[in-house]
């Protein structure tokens, strides 16, 4: 007799991506030398960007409570926020997006402060390569598929 082989498991579709970039001035540290505006306007024109937004200081309470706010609407499902070091407010967001029922692995964080804002004084070669990195950030986020953390036991041998 055969061995019966057990069908594969079928996981949920992945819904499309509705993607929401949120671009932070980080007060003076990106508003005075990139066009925060420049960089809001053309991530809004990029494939599956629903919507673009910008705000003073989006790790804030209140900063945090517009992509949650958006995510419960249901306006977004992918979450890109331009601003710092991931080192800094990955976790941060992370927790955001968790709190508002969001997979945290749907997150991603364009640095444009570390990688540009504070590399040139020239305000328009920062606003490009602003850009870019917003660019290269949602291609990377339209390919996100939903993670979730596990937990292991130590192998004593193995190590």
């Amino acid at each position: 007799m055969a061995e019966e082989k057990e069908e594969p498991k079928m996981e949920e579709p992945v819904e499309e991506p509705k993607i929401g970039v949120y671009v932070c001035h980080c007060g003076i540290n990106i508003k005075n030398t990139v066009d925060v505006d420049a960089v809001r306007d053309y991530a809004a024109t990029l494939p599956n960007v629903v919507l673009a937004k910008d705000y003073m200081y989006v790790c804030s309470d209140p900063g945090q409570g517009i992509i949650k706010q958006d995510i419960r609407d249901g306006k977004v499902n992918r979450v890109i926020v331009a601003a710092c070091s991931p080192r800094l407010h990955e976790p941060t967001f992370r927790k955001t997006c968790m709190s508002a029922g969001l997979n945290p692995f749907f997150y991603e964080m364009a640095n444009i402060r570390e990688q540009c804002s504070w590399v040139w004084e020239d305000k328009a070669t920062n606003t490009e390569k602003a850009k870019d990195i917003v660019r290269a950030t949602v291609a990377r986020s339209n390919l996100l598929e939903p993670l979730e953390e596990k937990e292991v036991d130590v192998v004593p041998e193995t190590v």
